[in-house]
C-alpha cells in the first residue's frame, strides 16, 4: 500500500501534489436539497430543522484503561471533569505547534470513547494508537463515501426556535434540561436514545444517535412529529454553509504535510486516505506550505489550551504564546461587489469564477487571500457562503489583529491567478474583488448571545 510520504516524493512539493488534485469540496452524502435550500436554511433560524448526520462523518471508537491519558496525551484542552455522559471539542496540534484539526469527543463510558467527525484528526489518533504507548485499542467506522459497509450507528440534529417543544412531545414528557455540549437522553418510539446538548442560530438543539438498524423507524417518527411544526429537512446545500453562521472552521488545513517530526506519520498514513487525496484552491498562493497552517489562536482555540498536561506540540505553543495572533471574523460582502461576478458571467468581457450558492467552494481545503483597501494581505478565508435569511453572501476569515474590528472594511480576492488552477472543479475565469465589512462570529447575532456565550 502506499503511503502519503511514497505520493509527496513524487511532486516537487505538497503543495504541487495538493494543487493539481482533482477532490472537489467536502461531500454530504445525502439529497442536495428536500426542498429547496432557502428555506431550508431559514428552518433552523425561524423553525426547527431536521440535519442527517449519518453519513459524511468518520466515528472512531477508542476503549481500554488508558483512554484518557491516551487523548490527554494529543490534546491541547484539558480533560479535568471530563468523563462518561459529557462531550467536549478534541484540539489536536502537531509538535511545531500548528494545528492538524478538531473532532467531537463523547465520553460513552468510563473506558469507551467515540471520536466525531472529518477524517483527519481520526487518522491522527489512530496513528498514535498503534504505536502501542498506550493500552487502547480503536474501532473505525469510516464515512460513507470512504466505506463499502454500512456505517454502524444513525445520527440525527434537530435544531431551530421550535425544535425542542417538538422533541419534548416526541418524548411524551418534559426533557431533562442539560447543559451545553451535555449529553442525557431522549425516548423516540419506546426507545432510549443518548443525546447532545447543543444549538445553532441561538436555540436550544439536539443531535441524538443509535443502531443503523432503527434509522428508517426514527426518521419516520420524526417526520411525523415534525408535521405539526412545519419541520424542513435540510439537504446538502444548506447543510454545507451552516459553517458560517456557526463560526466553526470545519476544514483547518492539517499541519502534517511538512516537518520531520511528521514523516513517520506520512508514512503510516495511506495515500488513498482524505488528507492523500485532498485539494488545495482559491486566490491564495505562497511557496511556503506553512503560510497555510493555522495555530490554535488563529481559528479562537487559544482560550481551550490547558498547560497542565504534556501533549503533542506543547513545547511550540508555549514559545508561541507571547507572540502576536491572528483572529477570526466575519466578513459581510457588498452586494454590488457579488453581483458584478454574476453579470460577469452573462455577455461579452471578463468572466470571474462563478460563486455557487449558497457554498461557493470549489477544493478540499478553499484559501482566498484577504487584504487591507491599500492592498496589503492581512488574512485568509476559507469559506464563503450565501445566507439566505440575511441577504448577503458571508465569508468566514482569518486576518491580523490590526484589522479584526468590527466594521473594518477589508478585501477578499475571488478567483485563482492566472485563469485558473485548470482542475477539473475549476473554469477559466479572471479574479474579482470582493469587498467587506468585519464583524463578529458566529455570524447569527442571537447564536453569538447564546450558546456561542456559554
Amino acid at each position: 500500500m502506499t503511503s502519503l510520504q511514497q505520493k509527496l516524493d513524487q511532486f516537487a512539493s505538497p503543495l504541487e501534489m495538493l494543487r493539481t488534485s482533482r477532490m472537489g469540496p467536502y461531500q454530504y452524502p445525502i439529497p442536495a436539497e428536500f426542498s429547496n435550500w432557502r428555506e431550508e436554511q431559514r428552518a433552523w433560524r425561524e423553525g426547527v430543522a431536521l440535519m442527517d448526520q449519518s453519513f459524511h462523518m468518520t466515528d472512531l471508537y477508542v476503549e481500554g484503561p488508558d483512554v484518557i491519558p491516551f487523548l490527554e496525551s494529543l490534546a491541547i484542552n484539558g480533560f479535568k471533569g471530563f468523563g462518561d455522559g459529557k462531550a467536549k471539542q478534541l484540539v489536536c496540534c502537531a509538535p511545531n505547534g500548528y494545528l492538524i484539526g478538531d473532532m467531537v469527543l463523547m465520553g460513552l463510558g468510563e473506558r469507551l470513547v467515540n471520536v466525531i467527525g472529518r477524517p483527519t484528526v481520526a487518522s491522527w489518533i489512530e496513528y498514535n494508537a498503534s504505536l502501542g504507548k498506550f493500552d487502547v485499542t480503536c474501532d473505525r467506522d469510516e464515512r460513507k463515501l470512504d466505506n463499502p459497509k454500512p456505517k454502524k450507528t444513525f445520527r440525527f440534529e434537530i435544531q431551530g426556535p421550535r425544535a425542542w417543544d417538538m422533541l419534548e412531545d416526541l418524548n411524551g414528557r418534559p426533557l431533562d434540561s442539560t447543559g451545553f455540549f451535555r449529553m442525557g437522553q431522549i425516548s423516540v418510539g419506546g426507545r432510549d436514545y443518548r443525546t447532545l446538548r447543543h444549538g445553532m442560530g441561538g436555540a436550544p438543539g439536539l443531535e441524538f444517535w443509535g443502531p443503523v438498524e432503527m434509522y428508517d423507524e426514527v426518521k419516520g417518527l420524526l417526520l411525523e412529529a415534525g408535521e405539526r411544526y412545519g419541520l424542513r429537512q435540510v439537504g446538502a446545500r444548506a447543510y454545507g454553509s451552516a459553517t458560517v453562521e456557526s463560526g466553526w472552521w470545519g476544514c483547518v488545513f492539517p499541519a502534517i504535510y511538512s516537518d520531520e517530526a511528521m514523516r513517520s506519520y506520512r508514512e503510516w498514513l495511506p495515500a488513498h486516505s482524505y488528507d492523500g487525496l485532498a485539494s488545495l484552491g482559491g486566490s491564495f498562493v505562497s511557496d511556503r506550505i506553512e503560510d497555510y497552517y493555522f495555530t490554535p489562536w488563529d481559528l479562537d482555540y487559544g482560550r481551550l489550551i490547558r498547560f497542565d498536561h504534556d501533549f503533542v506540540g506543547r513545547e511550540a505553543l508555549e514559545r508561541m504564546a507571547t507572540q502576536p495572533h491572528r483572529r477570526k471574523v466575519s466578513l459581510v460582502i457588498e452586494p454590488d461587489d457579488a453581483a458584478a461576478v454574476y453579470r460577469s458571467q452573462m455577455g461579452d468581457g471578463p468572466k470571474g469564477k462563478a460563486m455557487e450558492e449558497p457554498s461557493a467552494h470549489y477544493a478540499a481545503y478553499p484559501f482566498d487571500s484577504v487584504s487591507d483597501l491599500d492592498g496589503r494581505r492581512v488574512g485568509v478565508s476559507s469559506y464563503l457562503n450565501f445566507i439566505a435569511p440575511d441577504r448577503t453572501w458571508v465569508a468566514l476569515a482569518c486576518v491580523e489583529e490590526d484589522v479584526a474590528a468590527e466594521g473594518t472594511a477589508l478585501q477578499l480576492q475571488w478567483g485563482e491567478p492566472g485563469g485558473g488552477s485548470g482542475r477539473i472543479t475549476v473554469e477559466p475565469h479572471t479574479q474579482m474583488p470582493l469587498r467587506g465589512t468585519v464583524t463578529g462570529w458566529p455570524f447569527s447575532k442571537s447564536a453569538r448571545t447564546s450558546y456561542r456565550a456559554a
